[in-house]
């Protein structure tokens, strides 16, 4: 055979042995095709979203030295004054003491009153008594009780130092920026410090935990002791509560140095908002109004 037909020869094997090959190879290599995915990890973007009415008419003038208003499913900003002012947060401090605790501490959990604080107002804790955890927070939350939160920072952590520090922490992670805190129940000091921005951060984080949001609803309760003998009678001293429709609690803070604070959730037909009046001179009065504007001057829109 000539060496050109000897070529033919060869190309017309290899023409028929691709048939074969070919498609087992295509087989073992499959053609993949991505797909792109719609990311849903915002859920805020599917929420709806607050716009101001046509007849928009400005918030009221307040005596406060700081206020914020949010959408709170959102946080679209609704009114603001002076957000980054650095200012004292009194009890408002109490939210982080119990975020810190719940991360620390199971709700159930039984721990021993060691030492008991002496000033601002107490939920009547005593040397040696046993409560659990939720009964404190309870008392941290509802009367806004001082001895509670010395005694959640002394048992939730390796050591009272440890747990200002993971407040400290906390606050960083939750971007609250303009914050510090040197004590777990909100006593003035140069060191303890926060901004309307900083505590509406701080608000929504404490709300989305169930167990909190429950506790700053109630408008009294009583718990007791871990053997169920000793009662505490606590009653909420938020004047809003249970009188203003859809206000769902959060926290009230008042020291001589702050004025007064206050922390407001309020729900009204689906749609929520948090409120913060720090340096009032009337903080349930001017929430009344903030609360009544926002309102009054916003729909809600789905996306």
């Amino acid at each position: 055979m000539k060496l050109p037909q000897i070529f033919i020869a060869a190309l017309i094997l290899a023409i028929a042995a691709s048939f074969f090959i070919l498609p087992q190879y295509s087989r073992t290599f499959p053609f993949t095709k991505t797909i792109q995915k719609i990311d849903v990890s915002d859920s805020s973007q599917l929420e709806p979203y607050p716009v101001a009415v046509s007849s928009f008419k400005n918030a009221p003038d307040l005596t406060a030295q700081a206020a914020t208003v949010i959408d709170n499913k959102t946080g679209v900003i609704l009114f603001e004054k002076n957000p980054d002012l650095k200012h004292l947060p009194a009890s408002t401090t109490k939210l982080m003491t119990a975020l810190v605790s719940l991360e620390h501490c199971l709700p159930q959990q039984v721990v021993q009153v060691g030492y008991v604080e002496p000033e601002g107002t107490k939920m009547g804790l005593v040397a040696g008594d046993t409560l659990t955890i939720e009964s404190l927070l309870y008392g941290l939350l509802v009367p806004s009780a001082n001895d509670a939160a010395f005694v959640l920072a002394y048992s939730c952590t390796d050591s009272y130092r440890d747990f200002i520090a993971q407040m400290n922490k906390k606050a960083k992670n939750l971007g609250m920026l303009s914050t510090h805190f040197e004590n777990p129940a909100g006593f003035d000091s140069k060191f303890q410090y926060s901004t309307a921005r900083d505590l509406t951060k701080l608000s929504r984080a404490a709300v989305a935990n169930p167990l909190i949001s429950k506790i700053v609803a109630t408008r009294s309760i009583v718990v007791t002791d871990a053997t169920a003998t000793k009662p505490y009678y606590l009653e909420n001293i938020n004047e809003l509560l249970g009188t203003v429709p859809g206000v769902e609690g959060v926290k009230t803070g008042q020291t001589e140095g702050s004025l007064e604070n206050l922390v407001t959730k309020v729900t009204r037909s689906g749609n929520t908002i948090i409120i913060v009046v720090l340096g009032s001179q009337d903080r349930f009065g001017e929430t009344r109004l903030l609360i009544d504007w926002a309102f009054e001057n916003h729909n809600w829109i789905s996306p």
